[in-house]
């Protein structure tokens, strides 16, 4: 069968790596949102868990609730509880309207649109939403924001963030105290010469695809995901045979053939049968890709896909988060 093979062993390094901008490992907030991009909620947390890491990001309440016993701290992105989730968990408020769903006693972050224009509470109306959480008895336990172009060249960076000083600064003139402060992502962390945050939440950095400018200085990450496929079947074909839907590939000089279990219904991308997707090692994918399928030269028992997704993502277009998010939670995962 079709498998996903998680490295312990470059996760753990890319933490250290990680741990050297924050300082300590305290301070990671690793991001498991969506499946833990893609690599395993379960078992990501369970590797967090024994890297040290104490805070972790989550999308919805489900994985929250999933991943609760092995954190101090779950931060929910985009979900609202039923009714108060406890100490643990901390529900995000991107828009002034969400505090009227939110049950009282919940703690929660706010967020602050510093230039990003997705979620967030403007800078102008901030102290008017402390207020009212007082009135709705919510209690608040973090400010955060979010960088647009944090691994992009340019001076976005640095505009936002003065943006949340001024708004950090104002907040401890008026006594607020006693919750946590971040803005970095991954990128943005890298970018921080003296990092004095209280977390920095950490998603594709720790999966080892940061990809950034080479000017800036970032170390080597190494992937953690590698993606395989099991051989179905194996039949020598002449060169006038065509191969798969559309009769669209074709070995020139003929040969053995094989079809492997991974096709777009797995999450892999479809692809263009023109510019074939080539494989670690050279290999390239033969015709179209169907929904369970691909075909490849020769009759090996199992192959790899990708042993980087940021490979991967280059040769379709697109980025590295986008290949490993798309993959089926239901392809078997395993910690090598």
């Amino acid at each position: 069968m079709s498998t996903i093979k998680i490295s312990r062993e470059n996760f753990f390094y890319n933490i250290s790596q990680i741990a050297r901008k924050t300082q300590s490992v305290e301070k990671i907030a690793l991001v498991l949102k969506d499946n833990a991009y893609g690599h395993g909620l379960g078992i990501m947390a369970k590797l967090a868990q024994e890297a040290g890491i104490r805070h972790a990001v989550v999308r919805t309440m489900a994985e929250a609730w999933e991943i609760h016993e092995r954190f101090e701290t779950i931060l929910v992105l985009s979900d609202t509880p039923v009714s108060d989730p406890g100490a643990k968990i901390r529900i995000a408020v991107n828009d002034r309207s969400h505090l009227e769903k939110i049950p009282t006693g919940t703690r929660v972050e706010l967020k602050v649109d510093t230039g990003m224009h997705r979620n967030g509470i403007s800078p102008t109306e901030l102290f008017q939403v402390l207020e009212s959480l007082g009135a709705k008895g919510l209690k608040l336990c973090g400010v955060m924001t979010h960088y647009r172009s944090a691994d992009e060249l340019g001076s976005e960076l640095f505009w936002q963030r003065k943006c949340f000083e001024k708004i950090r600064n104002e907040a401890q003139k008026l006594g607020i105290g006693d919750v946590r402060w971040h803005s970095c992502n991954s990128a943005a962390l890298f970018r921080t010469t003296n990092f004095d945050e209280d977390i920095a939440r950490i998603g594709i950095a720790a999966y080892g695809c940061l990809e950034m400018p080479g000017s800036f200085n970032v170390p080597s990450l190494k992937p953690v995901m590698s993606l395989w496929a099991d051989r179905i079947a194996t039949r020598r074909v002449t060169p006038s045979m065509r191969i798969g839907y559309g009769g669209e590939g074709r070995l020139e000089q003929g040969g053995v053939v094989s079809t492997y279990d991974i096709g777009y219904g797995d999450g892999w991308i479809r692809g263009d049968s023109t510019r074939p997707y080539i494989l670690p090692g050279g290999r390239k994918i033969i015709g179209r890709v169907s929904m369970d399928a691909f075909t490849l030269e020769g009759e090996r028992e199992s192959v790899s896909l990708f042993e980087d997704a940021t490979q991967a993502a280059r040769q379709f277009g697109t980025i590295a988060y986008e290949i490993t998010t798309r993959l089926s939670p239901s392809i078997g995962r395993v910690v090598v």
